[in-house]
C-alpha cells in the first residue's frame, strides 16, 4: 500500500511541475493530512508511514527540478511553515519542532530529513499541492490558479493543485505577456 501511495504522489507532483511551468529555486508548498489519506477524518488519525511514503514520493520530484519543498504544519502550529534555511535566505524563523499530533506527520517527517530545517510563520510560495483539503492558499502568491491533475487523490485523501501568477493591472487597454500566464 506504501508503494503505491509514493508512486501517486510522485505521479501528483511531477504533474503539478509540468503544468504549472516550475523553474530551479522555487517554491511548491504541501499540505498533507495522512489521516485524509487513510481514509479518517483531517487530524484525528495522524500516521507517519503514511506521510513517509508520500513525502519521499515528493521529495524525489523537488530534488529532480531543482525546486523547494516547503511543507505546512497542521493548524495545532497555526499552518506553519518546514522549509530548508538555505531557500529563505534572512527571513525570520520561529521556535517549533512538528511531531505528528502538533504539526502533522509530514510536517514532522520534513522537519527530519531536511539538511538545516527551520520553520517560518508564512511564505508565499510558487505553486502548491494540498492532499486532504489542509487549506495551503493562505501560503500561495496572488494570484492562485487552480489546475487539474491528471490524478484526483492521494490514497483516499482529494487531491488540489495550483500555480500562481502575476496580478493583471491596467484595465481593458493594457497588454499581457501570454509566457506568464
Amino acid at each position: 500500500m506504501y508503494e503505491e501511495l509514493t508512486k501517486e504522489a510522485e505521479t501528483a507532483l511531477r504533474d503539478l511541475c509540468e503544468k504549472a511551468k516550475l523553474k530551479r529555486g522555487q517554491i511548491i508548498v504541501i499540505g498533507c493530512s495522512s489521516s485524509e489519506i487513510l481514509g479518517s477524518r483531517i487530524g484525528s488519525d495522524s500516521n507517519l508511514e503514511a506521510a513517509e511514503a508520500v513525502f519521499w514520493g515528493i521529495k524525489k520530484i523537488t530534488d529532480e527540478q531543482g525546486i523547494w519543498l516547503a511543507a505546512q504544519c497542521c493548524e495545532h502550529l497555526n499552518r506553519a511553515i518546514v522549509i530548508e534555511k538555505e531557500a529563505i535566505g534572512n527571513k525570520e524563523t520561529v521556535n517549533v519542532i512538528p511531531k505528528p499530533k502538533a504539526g502533522g506527520s509530514f510536517a514532522t517527517l520534513a522537519y527530519r530529513s531536511f539538511k538545516e530545517p527551520v520553520v517560518l510563520e508564512k511564505i508565499k510560495a510558487d505553486a502548491g499541492l494540498d492532499i486532504g483539503d489542509t487549506l495551503i492558499g493562505m501560503h500561495l502568491k496572488r494570484v492562485a490558479v487552480p489546475l487539474r491533475l491528471n490524478i484526483s487523490s492521494i490514497g483516499k485523501a482529494h487531491l488540489t493543485a495550483a500555480r500562481v501568477r502575476p496580478k493583471f493591472i491596467g484595465g481593458s487597454r493594457a497588454e499581457y505577456d501570454d509566457t506568464l500566464l
